[in-house]
């Protein structure tokens, strides 16, 4: 398998002209590989600038999990600190883990960021939704977002081997007219289910409207995790 490292867009766009598979850090396709056989030609982007920024409003689709610090809203930093071991998270990349897993541990907090995707097409570095680039599974450069006024996340515990542990997500936003956003996003098994509603500070009217979207279709036991998450999160807001 030949290894190409291109430090260009350009360069990264001809190596995907020459049909290179893209790799992270190959935590999730290594034992494919070996059962399957390797590409003779594969694509890393962690020499390319804008796929390794970490930035408060960016984060590049090749950084490694365990680079994800407090330049970061809270939430996206939880999420990857959440992640598998600390061996897998100083060799699991964010692209590799928001296209390539089935897992999609990144997914919620990005979702509360409400962040959006840069996607590398055949001419050019393009901005869609993360839904598009996770079913066509394009090839992400990365992600941006605007930072929220608070954010939280939290993760329950789970046996290994059994199924995917409940992840909560959330974050409010100022929605530009002097009012507030409150954008919550589970991951309940393999399903992600985000709504989006308007908050003050009273956090059960805030948590009965979020039963009006896709959130009030959780099951009790997850409903009451959010309703715990919500009154953490809008708690501080009223004392400020």
């Amino acid at each position: 398998m030949l290894l190409r490292q291109p430090t260009t867009v350009t360069e990264a766009q001809e190596c995907m002209a020459q049909g290179a598979v893209p790799v992270g850090g190959a935590t999730l396709v290594w034992a494919t590989w070996q059962r399957d056989g390797f590409p003779e030609l594969a694509m890393s982007l962690r020499g390319l600038p804008e796929a390794t920024a970490v930035e408060p409003e960016s984060l590049g689709a090749a950084v490694v999990l365990h680079r994800i610090d407090d330049r970061v809203p809270e939430v996206l930093r939880r999420a990857a600190g959440s992640v598998g071991t600390g061996a897998v998270r100083r060799t699991a990349t964010v692209g590799g883990n928001l296209v390539g897993s089935s897992l999609r541990c990144l997914l919620p907090a990005a979702l509360v960021l409400d962040a959006r995707a840069t996607a590398l097409g055949p001419d050019r570095p393009y901005e869609t939704d993360l839904a598009e680039v996770m079913a066509k599974r394009h090839l992400l450069l990365g992600l941006r977002w605007r930072t929220p006024l608070a954010s939280g996340y939290r993760k329950e515990p789970a046996e290994a081997g059994g199924p995917p542990p409940l992840v909560v997500a959330t974050a409010v936003h100022a929605d530009g007219e002097g009012g507030l956003r409150l954008r919550v996003a589970v991951r309940d098994g393999y399903d992600v289910l985000s709504g989006t509603t308007g908050c003050g500070t009273d956090a059960e009217e805030t948590f009965d409207a979020l039963g009006r979207t896709d959130i009030g279709a959780l099951p009790a036991g997850a409903r009451d995790v959010v309703r715990e998450q919500v009154a953490g999160i809008l708690g501080p807001l009223a004392d400020r």
